[in-house]
């Protein structure tokens, strides 16, 4: 089947069907990092209380927060946040307005949730790295108006629209890392007796030396950056590219920006999930029903 969701796909744990995803989640985390390059850092919209229109409003925490809230408050009422691949960043969200839809127990129960980290890293370290490029031409443009110092930095006010962005990578990001849930218990399935022993010893580091492929990793590092230079890329009016837009620089995203992005944030955040949530995986099995899944015969 050609669907791609949870519901109607044949196999949601085939290591095929997973990678689809992954690959999928890799163009939208691109393209989203492409539009949030175009606005300058606006560092205001991720400090708690820098924003005196919501402190007026009693709001203390930052404008990216309460976007987020506002946004995923729509979502969760429309049912988003009961899907087994999606998590959301805000606590204590509405219910459901539409009936739950009724999904295949894929996943075993877990609380492993690292949107905190995910929501730090992305806006103390991807953002002021995306936007540099628009940053320092904004002050370019500010110094020649006349306006020097604390002014000249940073903002250009278009919090509505970066945090728009920042919304959809957030949630974009979210999604890929916490996918590792599903390659894990597919890789537990695949041979349970290789994993049990790590996990009744809490052997983390075992567990990750089982799931790490450096070779798929370097692969996929590798086609990363050729995908996000050729979309970073100028076109002209024929639709070709502008052969040396690479070469000069004149990219509509900092191309490392982005493999960075996934080589030290997104690769190893999505890999301690895998663990976390591997360790979680005998919680509340009887002795008698671990030791049927050691005996499981390798796929």
């Amino acid at each position: 089947m050609l669907s791609q969701n949870c519901v109607l796909v044949r196999d949601p744990l085939s290591l095929e069907h997973i990678r689809s995803i992954l690959v999928r989640l890799e163009d939208t985390i691109i393209f989203g990092l492409i539009e949030r390059a175009q606005y300058a850092h606006n560092a205001k919209m991720y400090v708690n209380g820098a924003i005196p229109e919501l402190k007026e409003k009693g709001i203390e925490g930052s404008w990216l927060e309460w976007f987020l809230k506002e946004i995923e408050t729509f979502h969760a009422k429309a049912r988003r946040y009961t899907s087994l691949d999606e998590y959301p960043f805000t606590a204590g969200l509405p219910e459901p307005v539409l009936p739950p839809l009724v999904f295949p127990k894929i996943l075993y129960p877990n609380d492993v949730n690292v949107n905190p980290s995910i929501l730090s890293f992305y806006t103390r370290s991807i953002v002021p790295r995306i936007t540099q490029r628009a940053t320092i031409a904004l002050s370019a443009l500010k110094r020649s108006n006349g306006i020097v110092g604390e002014g000249e930095c940073e903002d250009d006010t278009n919090y509505g629209s970066a945090a728009t962005i920042d919304v959809e990578i957030l949630q974009a990001i979210s999604k890929r890392v916490h996918y590792g849930k599903f390659v894990a218990e597919s890789k537990f399935r695949d041979d349970p007796g290789l994993f049990i022993p790590h996990i009744r010893s809490r052997n983390r580091e075992g567990i990750e030396a089982l799931i790490m492929r450096r070779d798929v990793m370097a692969k996929l590092l590798m086609r990363l950056r050729k995908k996000a230079a050729t979309y970073a890329q100028e076109f002209g009016p024929d639709g070709d590219a502008i052969t040396n837009s690479l070469s000069n620089g004149n990219t509509k995203v900092d191309v490392d920006g982005v493999v960075e992005l996934y080589e030290n944030y997104i690769i190893p955040l999505t890999i301690e999930v895998e663990v976390e949530y591997l360790i979680q995986r005998l919680n509340g099995l009887s002795e008698a029903e671990v030791e049927e899944l050691v005996k499981t015969k390798p796929n």
